[in-house]
Formats: structure tokens, C-alpha cells, sequence
């Protein structure tokens, strides 16, 4: 079986009917970078074989050093190398990978198109469940040795990436604040009020902790009581600071009457106070004990959802 052969069958014939999913949270990914392939369907009349090969051998051997110096993926290599056997089955390759100690495999292929470009398709696939975790083409300009160099730096990058996300972005979760604007505002937060508020902060506490992208901080020895933290311009940054977070995010129930409100939050940097992302529910109807789901709701689809964090 030919080479260019062996990555459609890795990545179709492997990936099963389960479709893409994600390395598993927590785990420093084993990563055999298999051999590319490579395919010139220019037309050029000049052989380049020899030239080809020398770049497809140095993209290969930057790829598998961006690997090993990466400290988030731990790079494996075959018992076989460097002469490993080129028309191996699709599965022999996932087995020689298995015994190696290696839970994921990174192939793939070029292909020249034409004078000026040229195609890098990149592919990584789980070992024990034959399922594929990164898959994409990419489209590079030029045949030079330099043009080589530079998809083989943005192809690395985004292929280690994938297999290992960044860490967790350090969060000063702040107390939900209750903004009142209702008629009966002159009466101050009841005890209800601030149960609701408790509970909303609980919530989207556990929501962020679940969710894997943040570590949160605890900040609550930095508020001052009675002091609402949303009436002072650089207060939720100073707090996240000071205890060491990247972030902050602070929610806000505004309340238009006893039973409508609107729920709002706002992530800001820690280091410059700039907003990340800020989004609010619209007009809601309910009770302060409907706080809490309102307000997980809406940090799932406008902060959880987008990647708007990073």
C-alpha cells in the first residue's frame, strides 16, 4: 500500500462513525509524528523528486522536535525507527504506535497543485479508540526551502494545540451584586435576595469548575462588605490581582420589578482591567430563586460556548 494510500485510510477508515472528539482532559498525550507522504500533481516538467524528498524529510524532522520540546505532549517513537516499513496496513501502524506507548498518532501528506501551491493535510488519531482528534488541510504558497519552514511552524502549532489545550486561565470569581431599580429599592436586598444572589454565584461556580477552562481563585477575603464592587472603575481587576488571577468575572442582577430582572456578567484582565467579554439575559421573568439558572445559562452560551475567554 502506497504511503499516500496509508494517510486516506488512517484518517476515513479509522475514524469510524463516531466522528472528532478531544483528547481527554488532564492527560499528557504520547505522540508518534508518523512519516507524510508526499504527491506532486504540478505538471512541472522538471524533476523534482530528490528536492521534494530533502524538504518533506527536514518538515518531518522539525515537526517531531516541536513535539518533544513541547511540555504539555510526551514524544514516541516506533522500536522500528528509523527504517520502519512504509506498506504497513492502517492498523499494523496503530499496533507498532500501541506497543511503542504512544495514545495518539499525528500523520499526513502534501500535495504540489502547482508552482506556487501546495497543500499540507494534518491529522491525528487516538490509538485505542480509532478516533480521529484533529484533522485539517491547510494551504501553503511556494516551494522553497523557506516556504517549507513556514508551514511546517504553522502546521505544528496548531496540531499541538489541539492535542494539548492551554492550561486552565486563572479566575477570580466575584459575588454576584444586585442592582436595584425597582420601585421597592428603598428597602434594601432582603434575605431572600441574598440567597438568590448565593446561589446564582454557586452555580456559575460550578459551571466554571466543570467546564475545565478556568482555576478558579478564591477572592472573597479581598471584598469589602456593604461595598458593591460594580461602582468602582478598577475594583474587580485590583481583586483578581491580588489574589493572583488572570481574570475576573463579576455578575450583576439588575432588577426592574419584584419579578423581572435582567442577569448580566463581565470577564476583565487582571493585569490592564480590559473586557474580555461582558453579556446579559435581556428582560426575565421570575422570582430571585430563578437567579441561578438564569445566570448559568447565560455564562454557558455567551463565555462557556464562544471561546471568548481565551
Amino acid at each position: 500500500m502506497s504511503n499516500r494510500r496509508l494517510v486516506r485510510c488512517l484518517v476515513l477508515a479509522l475514524a469510524l462513525a463516531a466522528g472528532p472528539v478531544r483528547a481527554a482532559s488532564g492527560d499528557v498525550p504520547a505522540v508518534l509524528v508518523d512519516d507524510f507522504s508526499y504527491l506532486d500533481t504540478s505538471g512541472e516538467p522538471v524533476d523534482q523528486t530528490a528536492a521534494h524528498q530533502r524538504r518533506l524529510d527536514a518538515f518531518m524532522a522539525a515537526l517531531r522536535r516541536d513535539v518533544a520540546a513541547d511540555a504539555r505532549l510526551r514524544p514516541v517513537s516506533p522500536s522500528c525507527a528509523p527504517s520502519c516499513p512504509t506498506d504497513a496496513s492502517p492498523e499494523a501502524r496503530l499496533q507498532m504506535a500501541a506497543a511503542a506507548g504512544a495514545t495518539v498518532v499525528v500523520t499526513g501528506g502534501v500535495q504540489k497543485l502547482s508552482t506556487l501551491v501546495q497543500w499540507a493535510r494534518a491529522s491525528a488519531i487516538d490509538v485505542t479508540s480509532h478516533r480521529v482528534l484533529f484533522d485539517k488541510v491547510f494551504t501553503f504558497r511556494g516551494d522553497s526551502d523557506e516556504a517549507w519552514q513556514r508551514a511546517e511552524m504553522f502546521v505544528s502549532r496548531q496540531v499541538r494545540d489541539a492535542l494539548a489545550p492551554p492550561e486552565p486561565i486563572r479566575l477570580a470569581l466575584l459575588p454576584f451584586e444586585l442592582d436595584d431599580t425597582s420601585a421597592g429599592a428603598a428597602l434594601g436586598a432582603t434575605e431572600s435576595d441574598q440567597k438568590g444572589l448565593q446561589e446564582a454565584t454557586d452555580a456559575v461556580r460550578q459551571l466554571l469548575a466543570q467546564s475545565g477552562r478556568y482555576r478558579l481563585v478564591d477572592a472573597a477575603g479581598e471584598i469589602k462588605p456593604g461595598q458593591p464592587v460594580r461602582e468602582c472603575d478598577d475594583c474587580e481587576a485590583r481583586v483578581a490581582r491580588a489574589v493572583g488571577a488572570q481574570q475576573s468575572l463579576l455578575g450583576i442582577v439588575r432588577r426592574i420589578g419584584r419579578t423581572e430582572y435582567i442577569i448580566g456578567f463581565r470577564v476583565r484582565q487582571a493585569d490592564s482591567g480590559t473586557l474580555v467579554v461582558a453579556g446579559d439575559s435581556g428582560l426575565r421573568l421570575g422570582a430571585n430563586y430563578s437567579w441561578s439558572r438564569g445566570a448559568v445559562r447565560l455564562v454557558r452560551e455567551r463565555l462557556l460556548e464562544t471561546g471568548s475567554e481565551h
